[in-house]
């Protein structure tokens, strides 16, 4: 296995202390602590050309994970190896072979442009001078970014100054790249631009990509598979159309209404659930109940439009993490 994870947790102390000058006071004294579990027998196997979603709410664990396999924290308990090393060595090997990409921090100089920052990481990573101009050309021209690398970094737009960070990242052609909400605050069209890049780099090059987000979209247009973590547990790992499949008999029918009625009907709950809005309601029922419940809704009311959706991915995903598999 390219990545290797065995019973891995995670525990940190947090510091509290009581309320009031008398408890700010003591805290400096004699401090107490809380332990907060954030991983908890953590198990998972990832092959080399693989991208995979780490999904959960936040505080679930997932930066966490992300960051004991990059070597920056220790974990408390449990085994992880990544191409075959143990990643807090830090040794310099592994570290020329792996990438981290955090949506909220920066690794490039905010006052120089992209261009002279690439020449540091050139020589941080040991880049040959062949590779550097062609990974410099290949990812300028895919991103569409060359008019902006000699401009300095702070007066790039978000998206640009995503784009720049993820062509700092990408320079030494990393094996195992983290993504960690790479596309975070970005609009709609930087968001679309980055998640292009994305898979025409993962076809290109097959480096293992670990991605948390949560924009649905960008694990449902980027990663086959998803690995759903809650409250610092992993509580499935496997193909995103699994869970589509298992929660996605759901059905949800908008029946437009010129008028709500004063006295609102309810429905056999064995059929579904009524949900009321100032112009419609909205039935929620399953595949297989659809029919039964659209002839009962016909007989109370006569709607002037009708509209049948199945549930967005992030509704399948939030059911899943709130109820699990039946």
């Amino acid at each position: 296995m390219a990545i290797k994870v065995r019973n891995l947790s995670k525990t940190f102390k947090v510091a509290t202390k009581e309320p009031g000058l008398a408890g700010s006071i003591k805290s400096l004294v004699r401090r107490k602590y809380l332990e907060k579990t954030a991983l908890k027998n953590v198990s998972l196997d990832i092959q080399q050309g693989e991208m995979v979603g780490l999904i959960g709410a936040n505080g679930a664990g997932k930066t966490t994970l992300v960051k004991i396999l990059a070597g920056i924290i220790h974990p408390s308990q449990g085994e992880v190896s990544v191409l075959g090393f143990n990643p807090w060595d830090r040794s310099d090997e592994l570290r020329r072979l792996m990438a981290l990409i955090m949506g909220q921090k920066a690794q490039l100089w905010y006052d120089l442009p992209a261009l002279d920052s690439y020449m540091l990481l050139k020589e941080i990573y040991q880049i040959e001078d062949t590779l550097y101009k062609s990974q410099i050309e290949f990812l300028a021209d895919v991103l569409n970014i060359k008019d902006q690398l000699k401009v300095q970094v702070r007066k790039l737009s978000l998206g640009e100054r995503m784009k720049v960070e993820l062509m700092g990242a990408l320079l030494h052609r990393p094996n195992v790249v983290y993504l960690d909400e790479p596309t975070i605050g970005l609009d709609l069209m930087a968001q679309k631009a980055v998640r292009g890049f994305l898979k025409n780099y993962q076809k290109e090059f097959k480096p293992i990509i670990l991605l948390t987000s949560h924009y649905m979209e960008d694990i449902k247009e980027l990663c086959q598979r998803v690995v759903l973590i809650k409250s610092g547990e992993l509580i499935y790992d496997g193909a995103l159309s699994t869970i589509q499949k298992n929660f996605g008999e759901q059905k949800r029918v908008s029946l437009s209404l010129d008028q709500i009625p004063e006295l609102r009907p309810d429905i056999d709950p064995l059929l579904g659930s009524f949900e009321w809005h100032s112009d419609k309601v909205i039935l929620s029922t399953t595949r297989q109940n659809l029919n039964a419940a659209m002839e009962y809704s016909m007989k109370l009311f006569t709607p002037n439009d009708i509209t049948i959706q199945d549930p967005s991915i992030e509704e399948v995903i939030e059911s899943y993490l709130r109820k699990g598999f039946q």
